[in-house]
């Protein structure tokens, strides 16, 4: 008989290197596990891209892909904070409309009252801080559920937006600085050299980890997997760049428009920065422990209720940052600001682009992926003469079918003792 050798943290000795083709087959393994991830996200936005494409032509213009972004931006960044609620399986209704109070309070602040760009900012962003401690309290520490006191802060905060707004004025947003941010864009030669950081910084990280874990005796994924990710996100970069760098404008002796949109590396630096809190920091250990099972995340010593109160400041701040981002590109501010469609469309990019309503599972990355599918099916749809009536229908049937997919990977991972 022969024994075998383990390391302390890793494989047994003599445990040959994992091969592409077993990762692959771990891989298959996972999806069919009930671990699917963000891949529903990804197969839906192929598709709705093939399908628009074909349909319509000029969905894949250099124009209209710059839309895309700034129309998706500031529902792509709301939907980043309420992935931090839905991973402790809470809910924020009124997210929307707080993105409408921060922005009112920008315009007031820049407009009105002739403070600089970056005071309004503050007080934007200081706002949203106050909304979400505020909604936290209540919910971790009065014991309200999250729906009502939400849903309350939903028909509050649009009192305060019509308050603010003097029943129904509009304040235009005229300062150059939060104007560019939704409407002008990066010089050629800049967004190519962000373009290059990031591919460099995400190849650091990547053989950085890779290096580490074989040195520790841990399992990695194959060089090759790692060399297909950094060469994936090459391409994806490197194609988007030299479409938004070509010019886009209809009549170029009276201007020019091409650059990557300046609201890009805005949602690109906080998708970074927020996905190292979520799976690089201890905070975000917490926040995925209590949403897994808050009462064996108290025993373990976790103070679940700084933790609930912390996730509404963070969604209330990103909407915060939302809101900001949807006066530059609307250049003004009015009662509608935050409202309409905007909450439900966050709401449903988190969902649709992975992040579980049940809790514990999901990313930052997810609100980005679902920001994106709900983009393109209003831009797409809207390209092709579909009434706000249809578009709604359509997204709200993408939105059930992500959340019947949810429901179901949650049963085959239990079923099958992945969770």
């Amino acid at each position: 008989m022969t024994t075998t050798v383990t390391h302390k943290d890793g494989p047994a000795a003599g445990t040959p290197p994992p091969t592409l083709g077993n990762h692959v087959r771990n891989y298959v393994g996972r999806v069919r596990g009930g671990d699917i991830g963000a891949l529903p996200a990804v197969l839906g936005l192929v598709v709705l891209c093939t399908v628009f494409s074909i349909m319509r032509p000029s969905f894949l213009t250099a124009g209209n892909f710059a839309n895309l972004f700034t129309q998706g931006a500031a529902v792509t960044l709301i939907a980043m904070g309420l992935v931090f609620v839905l991973l402790l399986g809470e809910i924020d209704l009124s997210a929307g409309f707080a993105s409408g109070v921060c922005a009112a309070i920008l315009a007031n602040v820049v407009t009105v009252l002739g403070y600089p760009w970056y005071v309004a900012v503050l007080a934007a962003i200081v706002t949203g801080v106050v909304i979400g401690t505020s909604l936290g309290f209540l919910v971790a520490k009065i014991g309200i559920p999250s729906f009502v006191v939400t849903l309350a802060g939903f028909l509050a905060f649009q009192g305060i937006v019509l308050m603010l707004m003097e029943e129904g004025t509009n304040i235009s947003v005229r300062d150059e600085v939060l104007v560019a941010i939704a409407n002008r864009n990066l010089p050629p030669v800049l967004g190519w050299l962000l373009a290059a950081v990031a591919v460099a910084g995400y190849a650091a990280v990547q053989l950085l980890r890779h290096r580490t874990r074989a040195a520790r005796g841990l399992v990695t994924d194959p060089i090759a997997v790692v060399s297909a990710r950094i060469g994936g996100l090459a391409l994806i970069l490197g194609a988007a760049v030299f479409i938004l760098n070509l010019e886009r404008s209809r009549n170029i002796v009276i201007s020019s428009l091409k650059g990557v949109p300046i609201v890009v590396p805005i949602i690109a630096v906080l998708l970074v920065f927020w996905t190292f809190v979520l799976q690089r920091t201890s905070y975000g250990r917490h926040v995925y422990a209590v949403g897994g099972n808050k009462e064996a995340a108290r025993r373990a010593g976790i103070n679940v209720d700084r933790i609930r109160i912390s996730v509404f400041v963070i969604c209330s701040s990103m909407a915060a940052v939302g809101g900001i981002v949807a006066a530059s590109r609307a250049n003004s501010v009015d009662p509608n600001t935050g409202g309409s469609n905007v909450l439900l469309y966050a709401v449903g990019a988190a969902v649709i682009g992975g992040t579980s309503l049940f809790g514990g599972k999901g990313r930052v990355l997810d609100a980005v992926l679902g920001g994106a599918v709900v983009a393109v099916i209003d831009n797409g749809m809207g390209l092709m003469g579909y009434s706000s009536g249809v578009k709604y229908v359509v997204t709200g049937v993408v939105l059930l079918l992500a959340a019947s997919v949810d429901a179901f990977s949650r049963r085959r991972s239990t079923a099958t003792g992945n969770r």
